[in-house]
């Protein structure tokens, strides 16, 4: 018997036939986990019989961090079916072969993460294929001082209020500083052989007390004299703004003066007014954005901050007395300054160090 089937359309129409209709929705868990295996299947290859079946093992337990995290990114999947991201795939199948550090296999999964995140950019793209390589090659005190080293030029605390922001950074680089932090110069000439930095033996670094003072102006400025005519000039834009008074606060550096709880006139258009509203019993928290009359309120009273070098540098002093209060920025502050060379990390040590921190610390935001 043969089935008839008739089809019926107007004129200048298409017609289509089929016995099975097929709709493709994408790359799904289960066929990306099929395409790893796919790539895969190209490392039999390359090794013998055992040294296949070990490195089968550690392939294995690289796709068990790598999945849950592909998985957790809305559309980062669909990676799978990118030729570029397969080849970066093989090469990342490869390292995990190669190494018998557990923690490598969070770190490549962190960069074929970025991979997707960041991978229309070139330059990046090229710093994260030259990351895949060389992560089983990288030392472990190489590998933590070149995470240290960017953790410090990178992150920075949001918080307005200054002694919550170094607590902020003291909580970060506990998670960071994850071992015992390099000492000599043969991690950098690691790191140098290895593309992820540039050392220049001419120039010096920075030391702590100079970097975040500058990096966190804001905290460093002198604020508005107590009972002054500024003060209560400050006091009048509040409250004829309708903004609450308790945006100046008590300068912890100093206690003659007060400064506003947000850390720099450029957080002035990103901050939100905190409210509270009572639904069926429950208590929300309500984030109100500011108008443009109360932004313009804001920026004024900063126009109204004293300007005094000796006082300021007072505060410096006292910054870094509430700095080496905390452990883990003493630790850093002690290690940093000891370091004799001027250093520029590279588009590889940068994805290779940012990976790193995120492996330590998921909420930490993603390279720009």
């Amino acid at each position: 018997m043969t089935d008839k089937q008739i089809q019926k359309a107007g004129s200048g129409a298409q017609q289509l036939q089929a016995e099975t209709m097929i709709i493709n929705v994408g790359i799904d868990e289960k066929r990306a986990r099929e395409i790893y295996q796919e790539m895969n299947l190209q490392l039999r290859r390359e090794y013998s019989r055992e040294a296949f079946e070990i490195a089968t093992s550690r392939v294995t337990a690289f796709e068990s961090r790598l999945m849950p995290k592909m998985e957790a990114v809305d559309g980062a999947l669909e990676a799978f079916s990118d030729p570029s991201f397969q080849l970066l795939l093989v090469e990342a199948q490869k390292t995990a072969a190669s190494t018998e550090r557990p923690a490598d296999y969070d770190l490549l999964a962190e960069l074929l993460l970025h991979r997707f995140q960041k991978g229309e950019n070139r330059v990046t793209r090229a710093g994260i294929c030259r990351a895949v390589e060389i992560v089983d090659k990288i030392s472990d005190d190489a590998l933590l001082g070149l995470t240290v080293f960017h953790s410090v030029m990178f992150f920075r605390p949001a918080s307005g209020e200054i002694i919550q922001g170094l607590k902020i950074l003291n909580d970060l680089f506990g998670k960071i500083i994850y071992g015992n932090l390099p000492v000599g110069n043969d991690w950098l000439d690691h790191l140098d052989i290895l593309d992820a930095i540039r050392i220049n033996s001419i120039g010096s670094l920075k030391k702590i007390e100079k970097i975040y003072p500058e990096m966190l102006a804001g905290y460093l400025e002198l604020g508005i004299e107590k009972e002054s005519e500024n003060y209560n000039k400050a006091l009048d834009l509040l409250e004829n703004n309708g903004l609450p008074q308790n945006i100046l606060v008590a300068h912890a550096l100093n206690s003659d003066f007060v400064r506003m709880d947000i850390q720099n006139r450029e957080q002035v258009d990103s901050t939100y007014l905190q409210g509270q509203n009572v639904q069926n019993g429950q208590l929300s928290i309500l984030n109100i954005p500011l108008n443009e009359t109360q932004k313009t309120a804001l920026k004024s009273i900063y126009d109204l901050y004293k300007q005094d070098s000796a006082i300021k540098q007072k505060n410096i002093t006292q910054f870094m007395v509430e700095w080496d209060k905390l452990p883990n920025l003493k630790k850093l502050r002690d290690w940093w300054d000891k370091l004799s060379f001027s250093i520029q990390i590279t588009s590889v040590g940068r994805v290779l160090a940012h990976s790193n921190a995120q492996r330590c610390d998921k909420n930490l935001p993603p390279l720009n």
